[in-house]
């Protein structure tokens, strides 16, 4: 497969610049300086209605299976009205707006609308709503923001998340009304706002610091952290974006995205891509979960995207519809430009699947890459703008980008400063001074290496979470990013998710959430109700496990790689506790604090039943 070429794309040359020596650290940047780019991400919207006044711009399918599709000239003259709207009810810095629901056309205009009003927006995890029992997360991020307004695309659904709020002096907006006791808004109302020279005058307002948005992330443990983020941020970002994917400036991008806009991913990184550069965004109503992936596959077989986001869990759960269906397979990559994969690292048998698929439809490989960076970094601070042969590889620094490189080990801590670098968190002085080193750079807990360290410009590879990592009771460090995407690896398709453990400990063992689908599919012995112990103790899931593990061993050089007992857990992520995210990333240390009883379990002198000791 080595031997078959990539097809073609219009990458930025990877030039840098490095300062430093292994034994002191690096200063690493990119030896492309980063161009002016817009204050605000209201002025992208007044370009692109007009410059390219009917292009479509938004597109989410409907109940009756038809898409609704609105051009650049309509978002912008509804994002106008909402704009109006919101200045007519006083809301700004300390009077935002609070969005509960998932994505739609509805949030995508009231976000623009925030955007020229200079109204921040607080997009919220829809599982903080739906599927937390307690809503603490919830009320503490209402209570923290104070919001002057709420929205939610359907009051029924959303009623006991609101009950659980005090909302005295707070407007509810939604897009269907229900039997809420609240009394609510129809969003059409906002659409309906007469707009004044108002509008324009907010929006020439809104400058480089304007918060445009807070983010809440989950943090380690304890509650979620407001990230507040500027319009100078996310335009830096998006002017490095263009920079160093030229592509996108010829074609305008066409994506079907998923990803959530309460996470940098989804909501910064890929709509404001296609806001900036005038492209088409089909809202993917799907998700990487059975049942929901589906609607995904049906979308793909009509759309075809120039450029496909997901995140690992995502590729894994696409793959096998594209290994059987050569029409949505041919359809997938018809225009196809670039794959992308983000939030966690690409297990290398998932690329060579879409490597393979790629040469069936195309008889070339699509590009595969990454970047690095995080909620605090807008999320862009690493691209790989260049053809890349595995995962793993994060690229070099972007335009305007400075990463400081401290020895840690065998490889170095990552520290991150640019325009597109958070001023803090909102609310949060405390954790704001503790997040920033005495020079100024964001500390983001990552750490990485040099691909070849005679030659800076192939990039550095993700090494791992600087907190996440642990030493075994020898001395000997676990790198656990690494390990966990080659042990999933390793016994592909029958885990989703994996915690390591051995913190120290004399071994390295690893907790397992399994692929029930993949599982049964072994044992055709089963019928399909069979209670998850025998399934998961069934010998031809244990015996599947154990080979699987013992060849992986094999092919390890230390204790620190090399799994020598693992653990299949019934128990799904509870996303009230940390455990996971709505993007489906798994929070190693909240889980395993969560979980201490089955570690304890997993290195009993007597194992009981369902440990696999290899």
């Amino acid at each position: 497969m080595s031997s078959v070429e990539f097809a073609e794309i219009d990458f930025a040359p990877p030039h840098v610049s490095i300062e430093g020596s292994a034994e002191t650290g690096f200063l690493f940047t990119s030896a492309i300086p980063l161009q002016s780019y817009q204050e605000n991400l209201g002025q992208m919207l007044r370009h692109w209605s007009q410059q390219a006044p009917e292009r479509i711009f938004l597109g989410e399918r409907q109940a009756d299976g038809d898409w609704r599709l609105l051009s650049y000239a309509e978002v912008s003259r509804q994002a106008d009205a909402i704009a109006q709207a919101l200045i007519n009810r006083r809301l700004g810095p300390y009077r935002p707006v609070m969005i509960l629901s998932g994505n739609s056309v509805d949030h995508a205009l009231l976000m623009l609308g925030c955007f020229i009003a200079g109204v921040p927006v607080v997009p919220v995890s829809v599982p903080y709503s739906l599927l937390s029992k307690d809503y603490l997360k919830l009320r503490f991020i209402f209570e923290e923001i104070c919001p002057g307004m709420i929205y939610v695309a359907d009051a029924d659904m959303f009623a006991a998340p609101l009950s659980s709020l005090d909302l005295a002096g707070v407007e509810i907006v939604v897009s269907q009304d229900g039997s809420t006791e609240h009394s609510t808004t129809p969003f059409v109302d906002l659409l309906e706002t007469s707009v004044t020279s108002d509008v324009d005058r907010a929006l020439a307002q809104v400058g480089a610091e304007t918060v445009v948005k807070i983010l809440y992330t989950s943090g380690s443990t304890g509650q979620p952290k407001g990230v507040i983020n500027t319009h100078g941020m996310l335009c830096a970002n998006q002017q490095m974006l263009s920079q160093v994917w030229p592509f996108t400036d010829k074609t305008p991008p066409v994506l079907v995205d998923w990803l959530p806009w309460n996470h940098t991913f989804g909501g910064n990184h890929n709509f404001n891509l296609v806001l900036k550069q005038g492209g088409t965004l089909y809202i993917d109503s799907g998700k990487p979960v059975p049942g929901l992936v589906e609607q995904t596959v049906k979308n793909l077989a009509e759309i075809s995207p120039t450029i496909y986001f997901n995140v690992p869990v995502g590729y894994a759960m696409l793959l096998p519809h594209l290994e059987q269906n050569e029409s949505l397979r041919n359809n997938f990559f018809k225009n196809l430009q670039l794959i992308f994969y983000a939030g966690a690292a690409l297990p290398q048998d998932l690329w060579e699947r879409l490597e393979r698929v790629a040469i069936q439809a195309t008889g070339k490989k699509v590009i595969m890459t990454s970047s690095w960076g995080s909620t605090e970094t807008s999320p862009l601070a690493t691209a790989a703008h260049f053809p890349l042969q595995k995962a793993g590889v994060i690229g070099i620094p972007c335009p305007g980008v400075s990463l400081k490189m401290i020895p840690n080990g065998d490889s170095y801590e990552l520290r991150v400063k640019g325009p597109n670098v958070t001023p803090g968190y909102f609310r949060r002085p405390d954790l704001t001074a503790a997040a920033f080193d005495e020079d100024g750079y964001y500390m983001i807990g990552d750490s990485a290496r040099f691909v070849e360290h005679d030659d800076p410009s192939k990039g550095i590879s993700f090494d791992g979470r600087v907190a996440e990592d642990f030493k075994l009771m020898s001395g000997t460090w676990v790198r656990v990013g690494l390990l966990r995407v080659a042990a999933l690896a390793a016994v592909s398709p029958l885990l989703q998710f994996a915690l390591v453990t051995g913190h120290n400990l004399e071994d390295v063992g690893i907790l397992g959430w399994p692929n029930v689908a993949a599982c049964m599919k072994l044992c055709d012995d089963l019928d399909e109700d069979v209670a998850p112990d025998v399934l998961l103790q069934h010998p031809a899931v244990v015996d599947f496990l154990r080979q699987a593990l013992i060849q992986f061993n094999s092919e390890q050089q230390g204790s620190s790689t090399r799994i020598a007992r693992i653990l299949l857990m019934s128990e799904p992520p509870d996303s009230d506790a940390g455990e996971i995210t709505d993007k489906g990333y798994i929070n190693q240390r909240a889980a395993l604090q969560r979980r201490k009883d089955l570690v304890d379990q997993l290195y009993a002198e007597q194992p009981g039943p369902g440990v696999i000791v290899l």
